[in-house]
């Protein structure tokens, strides 16, 4: 028995898809996160809401946690897509060995099924972007509503939440951009 130890093709092609596999679950538990995030800031508003304490909470900081949630839920989904390209990237290039691509049906290499697939995953990416959009928007309209007085009286901090919730909408929205796309 020789010193050199390998493993072949097909193991390495296992391991890789069951890696896509745990970036794709990461990507659905992101969503069950910012979820999470969301509806307890939202909780802790309408907790907090104006009494004999609400004087000294500082409320219009909360309303910041609406877009930080969808900033992260966004750059953990820039994450997972880049991890999962380059995941099938490698696997494209195990479907080419030996010219197998040809006689056999390639997932990663053939652009018809990458492409169906791709498409497939945008709706991952809307979800994102629906939830996103009416997380913030419930939020900063809870947080307004609640707290009129101190959201006027701080006007910056709702502009910046605003803008940051529609700076994560679009970077939901530009993900597919860096997705894996087959060598022609």
């Amino acid at each position: 028995m020789s010193g050199k130890s390998w493993v072949d093709a097909n193991y390495r092609f296992i391991a890789a898809y069951q890696e896509v596999n745990a970036r794709i679950a990461q990507r659905q538990h992101a969503l069950a996160l910012y979820v999470t995030l969301v509806v307890s800031i939202l909780a802790a508003l309408v907790a907090l809401k104006p009494g004999a304490t609400a004087g000294h909470v500082p409320v219009e900081w909360l309303i910041l946690g609406f877009p930080v949630a969808s900033t992260c839920l966004a750059f953990l989904n820039f994450k997972a897509e880049r991890a999962i390209t380059n995941l099938r990237r490698f696997l494209s290039t195990l479907e080419r060995l030996e010219r197998n691509h040809h006689g056999l049906p390639s997932y990663n290499t053939d652009p018809g099924w990458a492409t169906g697939a791709n498409k497939a995953r945008r709706f991952h990416d809307l979800a994102a972007v629906v939830l996103v959009a009416g997380g913030n928007g419930i939020g900063l309209a809870a947080g307004l509503s609640i707290y009129p007085e101190r959201i006027n009286e701080n006007p910056l901090i709702l502009w910046a939440a605003i803008g940051c919730s529609i700076a994560s909408m679009l970077a939901l929205l530009l993900t597919p951009k860096w997705g894996f796309r087959p060598d022609a």
